[in-house]
């Protein structure tokens, strides 16, 4: 599953970081890496952003950015 279909309240971990290039390094840069564990806070009314806790920090990522992101239940 992608973390754009992780539902709010819910905590999951890091499998694969998708994308390539320059995309994928920003995302790593943000703390998002392979095991690491995400929050999903809060999702807005049309579903972007998501609002996401990493690492004890508060992180807004696009609807797009979030479904390259490959998560499971931790």
């Amino acid at each position: 599953m992608t973390l754009r279909e992780v539902p709010v309240n819910s905590t999951v971990s890091v499998v694969k970081v998708g994308g390539e290039g320059a995309f994928r390094r920003r995302i790593m840069d943000m703390g998002i890496t392979k095991g690491v564990q995400i929050y999903v806070r809060k999702v807005a009314p049309l579903g972007d952003p998501v609002e996401v806790t990493v690492r004890g920090y508060e992180l807004s990522l696009r609807k797009g950015d979030a479904e390259s992101i490959e998560v499971q239940n931790a």
